[in-house]
């Protein structure tokens, strides 16, 4: 829905007041509404656009602001301040609850109840909810429902005036409430600046607006110091554990446009307060936020502990072990394998590490045959559900994600594995360790027994973890933990373009993109102009793919982007792709900015320990509920239910970024490849891409694009200092 333009006029302020009989539209994330309303004084509908939290039909508005004539929708009224409260006549009544606004509560109910309670139904609700059970259908479930979303409405309402008196007018309201409940207005009194540390989707700019309309000074220390800990976080977002000096304090001024005395006497008072620490990183002077500190600090000791002592298999012959498991495994090992398997029968703590087609796969293989011979405990993880199930496909046994492992604590969303109950285990096997980030690796750790062995598997020149460190590469660069490096190709393997362009890439090299003669498993399409190759994607994914090599265009194709932005981004390409492979789907419904309808890819973008969903997870939707306000979405084979407010943990997945897939194996995957996306062409996202395929990869767009990518190894530097600890 186009906003209405304003056109010059010299009416002044009006007021509007009357009853919301439609919402036609209303975006979450804006607030940006379009409402048809039974106004005071009028005779027809009227047209009313505004802004507002949440607005449901049957609600009263008060709105001020002029009458315009838009070009496309004729007369409307515009309004500059829009308030809403609950109905009193019981026209009103009656649309409000039968609105979807409660769980289980349509417009069949919404009448029911007006019947039997009349203009007093808040009230009942209220302060006689048992009374609610008078009305036939309305049984204990359901009136806990209605007394929970009636109290949260109300709450929602005077936390919508109090963040209308201080400039904010969304539906983040929701998620404000969400997060602090009924402590919400004492928490943003208190230090506004909690808003941008503590909720998804509100930066410290739009908690600066709310504290400066509070009347918060733009040199206080409060602000100050927030400013300093959100450029950490920032820091954070981008894989860092902590951040020079020279780089904080310009990044900081920048943020705060306050003078640098004023930065670093607030870097004084949150290092004495312990929130950040100052360390140095070869010999650069850095700041750290405390808890990512600790837990690189706590990596590097408990590994060191780990690695004293005998391992639980010590003893074992390993020329006899491996002559063994040949037999057992019908298979002949290469040198480089055996020597492998000598190593890692002598050690504790050990890494495997290489690329594609090297064997990582067949030597864990066989080592856990021979231990498994032994009857020893094993345990196989993995960072995301779809890496599991593949450790799970090459090894014949259960593989969890380290997450499950762990057993998360819903409550205080951490694990309930640590040192006081550690895993009941002598081995644990870790495979795509480069996607581990410190938070999880510390977790790991703490939950392993110190007389357990451990095993870590990864390709070191994959994308580094999408959260802060880069713990395989650090434990690699530190030569302190004996590894395995595994680098001869072997000749099924070599066979595979798609293996032999991974190696070139990695090699910096600029990969053969001619085609081939007869079938094969790596195409490159040309596409010079970004529109072009749009159009020519989307009709790979739906048609040319489905059709040539018999895979299905949502289950078994993936398309991988650079990056979120441009004509060939993750959102630019979803849109199209939904619209072609889902677009007649019902019911549909319209949340922050996105369309969720059955049968629709969907990838969680946040960890929800609750709901055990994590960044990363994809799912299909599987229903649309509009009288219940629910979605549920199957998540391999698990169901989760989301409230429609919850819809921005999801977004549409037929096209994710190359840092999203890290861990995921897909039959086909897509890559679209432009100079549009310069900033993000590096050597290790393309050959993280590539990586990714297993029957069929097919890169479309600029040669040039592919060359800028194969020839830029220089990643970004991530500030860590686990190297150093361990070393």
């Amino acid at each position: 829905m186009a906003k209405p333009e304003r056109q010059k006029q010299d009416t002044p302020n009006e007021l509007l007041g009357g009853l919301i009989e439609r919402v036609t539209f209303h975006n979450d994330g804006s607030g940006f509404c379009v409402l048809r309303i039974k106004a005071r004084g009028h005779k027809d509908l009227v047209t009313v656009v505004g802004h507002a939290a949440s607005v449901t039909a049957g609600e009263w508005i008060t709105a001020s602001g002029i009458w315009i004539t838009d070009r496309d929708h004729g007369l409307q009224f515009k309004a500059a301040f829009l308030k809403t409260s609950a109905p009193t006549s019981l026209d009103g009544i009656e649309k409000y609850l039968g609105s979807g606004m409660i769980r289980g509560i349509g417009p069949v109910y919404a009448k029911k109840l007006v019947q039997a309670f009349g203009d007093q139904v808040f009230t009942v609700i209220e302060e006689s909810p048992e009374r609610l059970a008078e009305v036939e259908g309305i049984g204990p479930i359901r009136r806990e429902r209605m007394v929970s979303a009636w109290a949260d409405q109300k709450v929602i309402r005077e936390i919508m005036l109090f963040l209308h008196t201080h400039g904010v007018g969304t539906a983040r309201a929701v998620r404000i409430f969400k997060t602090y409940g009924t402590d919400a207005v004492r928490v943003m009194t208190e230090n506004p600046y909690r808003l941008a540390r503590d909720i998804h989707g509100i930066g410290f700019k739009t908690a600066d607006a709310i504290a400066m309309k509070m009347g918060i000074e733009l040199h206080a220390p409060i602000r100050v110091r927030a400013g300093i800990s959100y450029a950490l976080m920032e820091a954070r977002d981008e894989g860092h554990c902590g951040l020079p000096q020279e780089e904080l304090i310009p990044l900081a001024e920048k943020l705060l446009e306050v003078p640098t005395a004023a930065i670093e006497s607030a870097l004084q008072e949150e290092l004495q307060d312990g929130a950040i620490i100052a360390d140095q990183v070869q010999d650069a002077d850095c700041v750290f936020l405390a808890p990512l500190y600790r837990n690189e600090q706590g990596i590097a000791s408990l590994l060191k502990q780990l690695c004293a002592g005998q391992a639980p298999w010590a003893g074992i012959a390993a020329d006899a072990a491996i002559d063994w498991v040949q037999k057992r495994l019908n298979m002949a090992l290469a040198d480089s394998q055996q020597s492998a398997i000598r190593m890692v029968l002598q050690e504790k703590v050990a890494l495997i590490t290489g690329g594609p087609g090297v064997g990582k796969t067949t030597l864990v293989n066989a080592i856990l045959h021979i231990l498994d011979a032994k009857k020893l405990r094993i345990a196989l993880a993995a960072p995301t559900g779809r890496a599991a199930k593949r450790m799970s496909e090459t090894t014949g046994k259960e593989a969890k994600t380290i997450h499950r492992l762990l057993e998360i604590d819903p409550k205080g969303g951490g694990f309930k594995r640590r040192e006081d109950y550690p895993l009941d285990i002598d081995l644990l096997v870790l495979d795509e360790c480069s996607m581990i980030d410190v938070p999880l690796m510390h977790a790991v750790l703490k939950a392993l027994p110190p007389e357990a062995g451990l095993l870590m598997v990864g390709d070191p020149d994959q994308l580094p973890s999408v959260g802060p460190g880069q713990v395989l590469a650090d434990l690699i660069a530190a030569k302190t933990i004996p590894e395995v490096h595994l680098t001869e190709v072997f000749r099924q393997a070599a066979q595979s373009r798609i293996i032999q362009t991974a190696h070139q890439i990695n090699a910096g090299h600029m990969p053969d993109l001619r085609n081939p003669e007869g079938l094969s498993d790596f195409y490159f399409i040309a596409a010079e102009d970004p529109a072009e190759a749009a159009d020519k994607l989307v009709k790979l994914v739906t048609t040319h793919i489905p059709r040539r090599f018999g895979l299905d265009p949502l289950q078994d194709v993936q398309v991988l982007c650079p990056m979120n932005r441009s004509a060939l981004g993750a959102r630019a390409l979803n849109e199209a792709l939904q619209i072609a492979l889902n677009g007649e789907s019902t019911p549909a419904i319209e949340k922050f900015g996105r369309r969720f309808a059955p049968g629709d890819k969907v990838m969680q973008i946040q960890n929800d320990y609750e709901k055990e969903v994590f960044n990363g997870d994809i799912g299909f939707v599987q229903d649309v509920d509009i009288e219940e306000n629910t979605l549920t979405v199957d998540f391999e084979g698990r169901v989760v239910s989301y409230g429609f407010g919850e819809l921005d943990l999801l977004q549409p997945a037929y096209a994710i970024t190359v840092h999203k897939s890290q861990g995921s194996e897909y039959a086909a995957v897509v890559i679209p490849m432009s100079t549009q996306h310069y900033p993000m062409l590096q050597r290790n996202l393309l050959y993280t891409a590539v990586t990714r395929g297993k029957r069929l990869v097919v890169l479309v767009g600029q040669k040039k694009a592919v060359a800028m990518a194969a020839r830029n190894g220089s990643g970004k530097r991530r500030w860590s200092k686990l190297r150093e600890w361990m070393q």
